[in-house]
């Protein structure tokens, strides 16, 4: 099976239980949790929850009973877009193609939308029975850490007070891994927990974590300049229509492109002592950079 089917196939099996994870029996409530399967339910890559998967497969526990916690990931990351999107924040009016919840729903019911979404992330993770309580509340306790405010909230904050400000790489490292690396390196830990991996494989597992993270954002950032909006699902130029500093403009196309195959490399060394289990984890990592290329 090719990488790219292994993909479908994984976002299609996340894709099927998140459309079934949101109902309400209140009709009172039926309008907002319109709102949250709009925006959840768009589509999207569904990395975040295929690398979580792919990581206890990697590390040699059988995924499937934790399929509920990995598309509460995604839960996470659809508020974060939700609110990422409103005009207080990015003011955005395309996502995956489709309008931004605020522009189909209103600012209020978008904001509802992102809060519905992030605290039902949590009761799915609380849910979770397939590893020991407290192994389940040690991989709550890193999520929360990772995805409030001193990490993907902080950076999203320092982001908003950082434009038009003078760029600077430190500033910018700061700001993506802040927004977008501690959450994949969180999602690795996790698994990697939950897997029961020893010491050593945790800082490896770590390691490749970190580098996809900056991988993807450095990917991201090339195809904000070099992309379609139909591969972005959003008009590209975002970032520099909303004055953000990124790998392109601090470092050059050409130079962002060095970087994330300098990162893509350091995330495939990480995995050098790894069997065959973790063959979608390099390939993943090799597909993220192979976009821009």
């Amino acid at each position: 099976m090719s990488f790219r089917t292994s993909l479908e196939s994984r976002k299609k099996r996340i894709d099927t239980r998140l459309a079934e994870l949101l109902q309400t029996s209140t009709p009172e409530f039926s309008g907002l949790y319109e709102a949250m399967n709009y925006s959840l339910n768009a589509g999207g890559k569904r990395i975040r929850p295929v690398l979580f998967l792919a990581v206890l497969e990697a590390a040699g526990t059988d995924p499937d009973a934790f399929l509920d916690l990995a598309c509460a990931l995604e839960c996470v990351h659809s508020y974060s877009l939700i609110h990422d999107d409103l005009p207080a924040m990015d003011n955005d009016d395309f996502r995956r193609g489709k309008p931004t919840n605020h522009k189909v729903y209103g600012d209020g019911t978008a904001v509802l939308a992102g809060d519905g979404l992030l605290t039902y992330a949590f009761e799915l993770m609380a849910a979770q029975s397939a590893a020991p309580a407290h192994k389940i509340l040690q991989a709550i306790r890193i999520f929360a850490h990772a995805a409030g405010p001193a990490g993907m909230v902080g950076g999203q904050y320092f982001d908003l007070q950082s434009e038009g400000g003078v760029p600077t790489r430190a500033a910018m490292e700061l700001m993506h891994r802040s927004k977008t690396g501690v959450i994949f390196t969180a999602i690795v830990q996790m698994a990697a927990l939950l897997a029961g991996v020893r010491n050593e494989t945790m800082k490896a597992l770590t390691t490749y974590g970190d580098q996809l993270g900056l991988a993807f954002q450095i990917t991201d950032d090339i195809l904000d300049v070099v992309g379609s909006e139909k591969e972005m699902g959003k008009p590209v130029g975002s970032d520099e229509k909303n004055h953000k500093t990124t790998y392109v403009s601090l470092l050059g196309v050409e130079g962002a492109r060095e970087e994330a195959k300098q990162t893509t490399a350091r995330a495939l060394a990480a995995l050098q002592e790894f069997d065959e289990n973790a063959e979608f984890l390099r390939q993943l990592v090799i597909y993220l950079e192979q976009r821009v290329q």
